[in-house]
């Protein structure tokens, strides 16, 4: 009943227009357009309307205007099922869109990223990810009995999947009285929760440091991730941080090895994730005495700035746009 009366409706709108052809009957005729939109007409259906309208205006047309309205007609049919798709995709897209962006906001506050303030050290610290989630993670814990703790940690996978396992990670660290811990027990531990809870096709990198502040020894241990620097003041020079581990995930039972070294006055500990060690330049990967050279530019400034300047030039290197998320972080001893 509302097709006949739609289509008397658009005939008389139709009519007038053809024989008077004013702004008037144009604007009704968009009105009208408006309403069958509410209504859920299709494009295809308004066409119909249209070439029902003109036979009974005008039923002696000729038999090739006739054959053109029914190719429009059947072009319109399948335009209107592809529009449709098309439109499905961009709700699904859209709505995809604003849970990422909601996910990203959680993730921010879920995974804190707060850098404590020790007169002996002098510590900075960016994480950026290289979409709206970040797969990167790096997590400090001040003791009052002198440790400092720091976590880096790159989850091989993206988006959701790898906010979630963030999110685990930290409220495992949580769980554990990680001061009073060996870096090597605590991966040990963290590698259980991870075997336990995620896909098999999923893994994390982790590098996990403890600072005594009262010995100036820096113990650590690592499954599987990026290799650090430290840097001597004495000799002015770049050593590897190198540790070895397997990566989260893989085996359960999967033990780690403790190491140690001292820093003295101006000595820097450098960790990173692997975003900084891929940066591509052209058709390249950037060397690994390129990331000191860099780090060298900026020595003189606060470990913050360091951090800040080094990631700007990364971004520089690669045409402002990261092909993977980048974590940097710097600890001097100053004290």
């Amino acid at each position: 009943m509302k097709k006949v009366k739609n289509q008397k409706i658009y005939q008389k709108i139709l009519d007038k227009y053809i024989k008077v052809n004013d702004e008037q009957s144009l604007y009704r005729g968009q009105q009208f357009s408006r309403q069958l939109i509410e209504e859920g007409v299709s494009p295809e259906e308004v066409v119909n309307l249209h070439v029902k309208s003109l036979l009974e205006l005008y039923p002696n047309l000729n038999t090739e205007m006739k054959r053109s309205f029914k190719f429009l007609l059947e072009v319109m049919m399948d335009y209107g099922i592809a529009y449709r798709e098309h439109q499905s995709l961009k709700d699904k897209q859209q709505q995809l869109n604003m849970e990422i962006e909601l996910a990203a906001r959680m993730q921010q506050r879920l995974l804190s990223k707060g850098v404590p303030t020790i007169v002996s050290l002098d510590i900075g610290a960016i994480s950026k990810p290289a979409s709206q989630l970040n797969g990167d993670y790096y997590h400090f814990v001040y003791d009052e009995s002198g440790f400092v703790s720091m976590t880096v940690a790159d989850v091989i996978g993206k988006g959701i999947p790898a906010t979630l396992c963030m999110s685990m990670i930290r409220y495992a660290m949580d769980s554990l009285s990680v001061a009073t811990m060996k870096p090597s027990a605590v991966l040990e531990n963290l590698n259980r929760v991870v075997e336990r809870n995620i896909d098999d096709s999923m893994f994390i990198t982790m590098f996990y440091g403890l600072y005594d502040l009262n010995q100036n020894h820096f113990f650590y241990a690592s499954a599987g991730h990026e290799r650090g620097f430290i840097y001597r003041q004495k000799t002015n020079k770049f050593e590897e941080l190198t540790a070895k581990g397997l990566v989260l995930g893989v085996k359960k039972d999967t033990k780690y090895n403790d190491y140690v070294t001292s820093l003295e006055m101006g000595d820097m500990i450098i960790l990173l994730s692997d975003g900084v060690t891929e940066c591509r330049l052209n058709d390249r990967f950037i060397e690994r005495h390129e990331i000191v050279n860099l780090i060298r530019k900026y020595q003189h400034l606060p470990a913050q700035q360091i951090v800040d300047e080094v990631y700007q030039e990364l971004v520089r290197m690669q045409n402002f746009e990261l092909k993977d998320d980048v974590t940097l972080i710097i600890l001097r001893r100053q004290v």
